[in-house]
């Protein structure tokens, strides 16, 4: 009798166990499936082993993720403008427009005859100051009837043009809005090859766009796009539309202008280029304060030296620019310069390159006196040079 009723306990409370067991499992599963978040403390219990997935809220991240350049692109992003413009009837004798390289930026002329009576290009720009000064390319703006200014925020103005400097490919923009935000010039001549960056502009009209890459090269030049070239270059998605927009580094300071791509196709292919800042800063500082960018010029037509041409001169090594023409009457004819002189110095500094050459005369100040040292005759002669202004537009003379 007493072994019946022992088994009648166990079974009660083996029926209390299984019963007990049953429900807390059941509650488990409830809150692994509605609240997991209650389990996220417990290693031991949140785990998969039912098959579902976890689900962790309330814990998007506010502040900097390590190897995010969201900071950048928020601080940076706001004073990146779309630009518009309009030109009456202008689209199919615009010369650029055959050169694919600006054609990419640009896009092709809407409209069903190839020839409409107005066209619209569209690039990009950046604020650089709460005063509204914009800056950009000078092939988005130039020859527009009407340039139409639209602020990441949805604002949207006319903007004119204070002033351009076709020989950089630059155009500074002036508009009147409040409350403008605007960007942190950085130091371009900070950067090296390797550091990365964010492209940001209005590519295909599609709205305001961020891409990243590394600078993949600095000092570019040769290419022919611009009088003075000193291109940063990225492999940062630039496409049609980007041109004029910004170039920043980590800290969302401006470092660029972008200005060209080369593409076979019209899209990005990695290879893109920018002006650096450092050049820009003086282009603006000159429009603004000035009404226009001056540049010392001396009248003479320069020319790469091969290791040749050094030798036939007798010159020690290639360190120099050859003077294959000289202007008549202009700054270094009046000098005494000569065609066949190589120039190695302008003022203190040495010039072994043609585009060393032309960024050491076009900061000289125009009518202030200078030497430029040549080679001739198998010896160094410094000649006395008062330098001109470079005229506009500077087609062929340097």
């Amino acid at each position: 009798m007493r072994q019946t009723r022992d088994n009648v306990a166990m079974k009660r409370i083996w029926l209390i166990f299984t019963q007990t067991t049953t429900v807390l499992l059941a509650v488990y599963f409830v809150v692994l499936t509605l609240k997991p978040h209650w389990l996220a403390g417990h290693p031991s219990l949140a785990t998969a082993s039912s098959g579902l997935l976890l689900k962790r809220e309330g814990t998007v991240p506010t502040g900097p993720i390590e190897g995010s350049l969201r900071g950048a692109a928020q601080t940076a992003s706001p004073a990146v403008v779309s630009i518009q413009t309009s030109k009456a009837g202008a689209a199919a004798a615009d010369p650029r427009l055959n050169d694919p390289l600006f054609r990419f930026f640009f896009g092709e002329p809407d409209g069903s005859d190839g020839a409409p009576d107005d066209a619209a290009n569209l690039g990009s720009g950046v604020i650089v100051s709460p005063a509204g000064f914009v800056l950009t390319n000078n092939h988005v703006v130039e020859s527009a009837d009407e340039i139409q200014v639209t602020l990441a925020d949805g604002r949207r103005t006319l903007a004119s043009v204070l002033g351009t400097d076709p020989d950089t490919d630059l155009a500074v923009l002036k508009i009147n809005m409040p409350d403008l935000p605007f960007i942190t010039i950085g130091d371009s001549n900070a950067l090296f090859v390797g550091d990365l960056v964010l492209a940001i502009g209005n590519p295909f009209g599609v709205g305001q766009t961020v891409t990243s890459g590394i600078v993949s090269a600095l000092g570019r030049s040769q290419l022919g796009i611009n009088t003075y070239e000193n291109f940063i270059q990225t492999d940062a998605a630039i496409n049609p539309g980007n041109s004029g927009g910004a170039l920043v580094n980590t800290q969302g300071d401006l470092v660029g202008i972008n200005t060209a791509i080369y593409s076979r196709s019209g899209g990005s292919l990695g290879i893109g280029f920018a002006i650096p800042v450092s050049l820009a800063e003086k282009v603006l500082q000159d429009i603004v304060t000035k009404g226009s960018v001056t540049r010392g010029w001396i009248g003479i037509e320069p020319q790469s030296l091969t290791a040749e041409v050094a030798a036939n001169f007798g010159l020690p090594d290639t360190g120099g620019v050859l003077v294959s023409g000289v202007l008549q009457n202009g700054p270094a004819s009046q000098a005494g310069m000569m065609p066949g002189d190589i120039i190695t110095r302008v003022g203190q500094t040495s010039v072994a390159t043609v585009e060393a050459l032309l960024a050491a005369v076009s900061a000289l100040q125009p009518d202030e006196g200078t030497s430029i040292s040549v080679w001739r005759e198998g010896r160094e002669q410094r000649l006395a040079i008062k330098p001109g202004q470079r005229p506009r537009p500077a087609h062929g003379q340097r």
